[in-house]
């Protein structure tokens, strides 16, 4: 992530950081103390060694704890000492990338926590913000989720636009074989329901569905494939969802609509 981290401190600093030069002497020292300020799940941890290298690095970082602890109001997550001035540059950054990161986190441990004693599992979505999708997917882990594909390179999805692109789902289905990848294709009514199981798919998206309509679908369906249950699926009822008897659900909120967890980042001198 360190062409990430550095476009951020590129953005961020600019030419310098014009209030701490003029405030703070070169010379002086500080640590700090990154600090949970409401129950969340931590994430995004690691980068803070990234950061603080990329400007020149500090005397001592000593992370607390680690991605995906749970943290209580008040806890220490992390402790950082050298350059008051390193310091101050980098607690903007720093805490933008903890804060989104552990807010993606704590969004996917609630999902995870609310389907718990299903044999349903949570995945994420490709709905992330640009730029970064490996470190959305991996706080979503981190929250006790399941990531699904990384992108279009390494799963096929078969949606309703491939399918009318294809000719069709059997169509589409016989041709997506050949690229030996996970197969998994969307259908939105009961004919294509039937095309998909009869052309031997395993892996079935079911889309914009109510619990009570994804549960019939899901004892058509008998077993014959896999199911995934996406589309509007929120905190609020993903345990309907996931009593369906549904594999899968998927939630685009984990990841676009996680609001920020409240870090704070306390600094004192030595």
């Amino acid at each position: 992530m360190t062409d990430l981290v550095r476009l951020a401190l590129e953005e961020d600093i600019g030419s310098g950081d014009v209030t701490t030069r003029a405030c703070v002497p070169e010379s002086q020292k500080a640590r700090g103390r990154f600090l949970a300020r409401e129950p969340l799940v931590i994430a995004g941890l690691d980068l803070l060694r990234e950061i603080y290298d990329e400007r020149g690095g500090v005397d001592e970082l000593d992370l607390v704890r680690r991605d995906g602890d749970r943290c209580h109001d008040g806890e220490i997550v992390a402790t950082v000492s050298g350059s008051a001035r390193t310091l101050l540059e980098c607690e903007r950054v720093a805490l933008n990338f903890l804060q989104h990161l552990s807010g993606v986190a704590t969004a996917a441990r609630r999902f995870a926590d609310a389907v718990a004693g299903t044999n349903c599992r949570v995945l994420d979505t490709r709905k992330t913000t640009p730029g970064m999708r490996a470190l959305e997917k991996k706080a979503a882990a981190a929250g006790g989720i399941t990531n699904h594909r990384m992108g279009l390179f390494d799963a096929v999805l078969i949606k309703n636009n491939h399918i009318a692109a294809a000719g069709g789902v059997r169509r589409a289905i016989e041709r997506a074989r050949a690229t030996g990848l996970p197969i998994e294709i969307e259908v939105r009514t009961r004919a294509e329901l039937t095309e998909a199981l009869d052309a031997g798919a395993e892996h079935l998206l079911l889309d914009n569905l109510t619990p009570g309509e994804a549960a019939e679908w899901i004892r058509e369906i008998a077993g014959r494939a896999r199911v995934e249950l996406s589309g509007g699926i929120t905190l609020d009822h993903v345990a309907a969802y996931a009593r369906t008897g549904a594999d899968f659900v998927s939630s685009g909120a984990i990841t676009h609509s996680a609001p920020a967890a409240d870090i704070s980042f306390r600094l004192e001198l030595v």
